[in-house]
């Protein structure tokens, strides 16, 4: 696992409680050469109303606060609620 991986995944460790508490979860499933990171929503966290704000409220911003040279987060399997 590279520093970088390491690094996300730590801060992914740091949100996990929280997600895991309503019944999700979060996996790392690539970081990008452009610096991207791609995570699966897991359990409830699929198909939660809010998972968008999930995303870029709390997985977003934990991995870009301790990871600043991350340059976005996206979910594999997040589909936009319209």
């Amino acid at each position: 696992m590279s520093n970088l991986s390491k690094r996300v995944e730590e801060a992914l460790d740091q949100i996990r409680p929280y997600l895991q508490a309503d019944g999700g979860n979060v996996s790392l499933v690539e970081i990008t050469d452009e610096h991207i990171v791609r995570v699966e929503l897991l359990g409830a966290c699929k198909t939660c109303s809010m998972s968008m704000m999930t995303m870029k409220a709390g997985i977003e911003e934990s991995i870009k606060r301790a990871v600043p040279e991350i340059l976005s987060v996206e979910a594999v399997n997040l589909i936009a609620m319209v």
